[in-house]
C-alpha cells in the first residue's frame, strides 16, 4: 500500500483520536525511519521517547525473534524467567524493592495512585489520607485516574465528573506544595521533567523539598519517569539529578524499545499496600514484552547510552541556544536527550510542517514549543543535522511572519 492508501484506509475506520502527520512508516533504523514511498526522515520523535536504543536495535529484535518463538504469553497465574529476571533488573537500577509490570504509562500511574491510597488506609490505618498532590501543567495519561492526575483542564473537558481525590499546585513553588500537604494527603505524582507540559525540568530544590515534606508529613512520593527515565536524561531516572530517593517510580515507553510494557517500582514498605486481589493486569509482565525490555536495558548499558544522553543532549542544547539567539526566541530547554526549543510565539505547528518537508520529524507540545526526543543511540553528525534542518526551517518560519 502506498502513503495515500494507508492514510485513507485509517480515515475510513480508525477513531478520529490523533492529529497525525500525513505520513505512513513503514520500516525503521537507528535513528531514521522510512515512508510507504521509501522517503527517509531523521526521527527526533522517536516514538515521543520509546525508540530509546533506536528502531529495530539488533539485539532487540533477536530478543523478540526468539522469545516469539518459545513462549509470547501465560498468565500472572505462573511465573517466567524473564518477568523475574526483569523486576530484580529495574529493582535494582531505581534503588527500589517491588516491581508491578502493566502495559503502558498510564497503567503505571494508575497502579501507583492505587497503591498509595490502599498503603495509607489498609497499612497505615489512615482513613483520612485519599488526596493526591498533583502539579499544574502536569500530564499522567488519558484513563480516568491518571486523567484526573493530570493538571490541564483542556484534557478534562468533556469526560467530567473525573474520580474525586486529586489536588493541584504550582510546579516547582515549594511554597505552595508546602501549603497543600497536609494529613489527608496519600501521595505527591511529579514529573522530574514536565514532557507534554512544554520540556520543562523540575528544580532540584524543589524535588528535595517534596521529598522532604512527603516523609515528614507521611505521604509517599511518586515520581512519574514515564518519559523521563531509563537514561533520557543522562541518568538512570531523571530524579536521580536531584539526589532523591522516591516511595514509588512509574516507568514506560522506552522500556521496551517499542514494544508496549509498563512498570510500577516502589520500596519495600509501601509495596505492602498491594497483596493478591488488589490489582493485576493480564497482559502486563508478559514473556515477550519482558524479553524485550531485558535486551533494551542491555543496550542502554553495554553501549553507555546514559552517558551519551547526557553527551549528546548537552551538545543538542547548545546548538539549539544559537538558534535561540539567532532567531530571538525565548529559550531552549531539558536535560539530556529530552528537549524543548520554545519559540515565545505561536508557530510551532509550522516548524513541524516545513522540518517534515525536509526530512526531519519532530513534534509540537503546544503552540509556541517543539519538542525533540532522540533516540538515545543517536550520534553528534545526526544532532548537527537536525539541527541544521531545524535553523533552515525557523529562517522559512520567520520570512513567512
Amino acid at each position: 500500500m502506498n502513503t495515500a492508501e494507508i492514510v485513507a484506509l485509517t480515515e475510513d475506520y480508525g477513531m478520529k483520536t490523533y492529529n497525525r502527520q500525513p505520513l505512513a512508516l513503514v520500516r525503521g533504523a537507528g535513528c531514521r525511519v522510512w515512508d510507504a514511498e521509501g522517503r527517509c526522515f531523521l526521527d527526533f520523535v522517536g516514538g515521543i521517547a520509546t525508540a530509546a536504543v533506536g528502531h529495530c536495535h539488533p539485539r532487540v529484535v533477536a530478543a523478540v525473534q526468539e522469545q516469539a518463538g518459545q513462549l509470547i504469553h501465560t498468565s500472572n497465574l505462573f511465573y517466567t524467567e524473564p518477568q523475574a529476571r526483569l523486576a530484580r533488573r529495574l529493582a535494582e537500577l531505581t534503588g527500589l524493592d517491588r516491581v508491578f509490570f502493566c502495559n503502558s504509562g498510564t497503567e503505571a500511574v494508575e497502579a501507583a495512585i492505587k497503591l498509595a491510597r490502599r498503603f495509607a488506609v489498609a497499612v497505615r490505618g489512615e482513613d483520612r489520607r485519599r488526596t493526591i498532590i498533583a502539579a499544574l501543567n502536569s500530564f499522567h495519561g488519558r484513563t480516568l485516574g491518571a486523567l484526573a492526575a493530570t493538571g490541564q483542564e483542556k484534557y478534562h473537558r468533556g469526560f467530567e465528573p473525573l474520580p474525586g481525590g486529586f489536588d493541584y499546585v504550582p510546579y516547582n513553588d515549594v511554597e505552595a506544595l508546602a501549603r497543600a500537604v497536609d494529613e489527608t494527603v496519600a501521595a505527591v505524582i511529579l514529573e522530574p521533567v514536565q514532557g507534554e507540559g512544554g520540556v520543562i525540568p523540575a528544580a532540584p530544590d524543589y524535588l528535595q523539598a517534596a521529598r522532604e515534606l512527603t516523609r515528614e508529613r507521611g505521604a509517599l512520593l511518586i515520581m512519574d519517569e514515564v518519559q523521563t527515565g531509563l537514561g533520557r536524561t543522562g541518568r538512570w531516572l531523571a530524579c536521580e539529578r536531584a539526589g532523591i530517593r522516591p516511595d514509588i517510580v512509574t516507568l514506560a515507553k522506552g522500556l521496551g524499545g517499542g514494544v508496549p510494557i509498563g512498570a510500577m517500582v516502589a520500596t519495600a514498605e509501601a509495596a505492602q499496600g498491594f497483596v493478591p486481589g488488589t490489582h493485576a493486569s493480564t497482559f502486563g509482565g508478559n514473556p515477550l514484552a519482558c524479553r524485550a525490555a531485558l535486551a533494551v536495558l542491555d543496550v542502554i548499558e553495554q553501549e553507555h547510552l546514559v552517558e551519551a544522553a547526557a553527551e549528546r543532549g548537552a551538545q543538542l542544547l547548545g546548538l539549539l541556544d544559537e538558534l535561540v539567539v539567532k532567531y530571538h526566541l525565548r529559550e531552549a530547554r531539558g536535560a539530556g536527550l529530552m528537549v524543548g526549543l520554545d519559540l515565545g510565539r505561536p508557530g510551532a505547528p509550522d516548524v513541524v510542517r516545513l522540518a517534515r518537508e525536509r526530512g526531519l520529524l519532530v513534534n509540537a507540545t503546544g503552540p509556541q514549543t517543539l519538542r525533540l526526543l532522540p533516540p538515545l543511540v543517536v550520534t553528534a553528525d545526526e544532532i548537527e543535522e537536525g539541527v541544521r534542518i531545524l535553523d533552515e526551517c525557523l529562517s522559512v518560519w520567520q520570512s513567512a511572519a
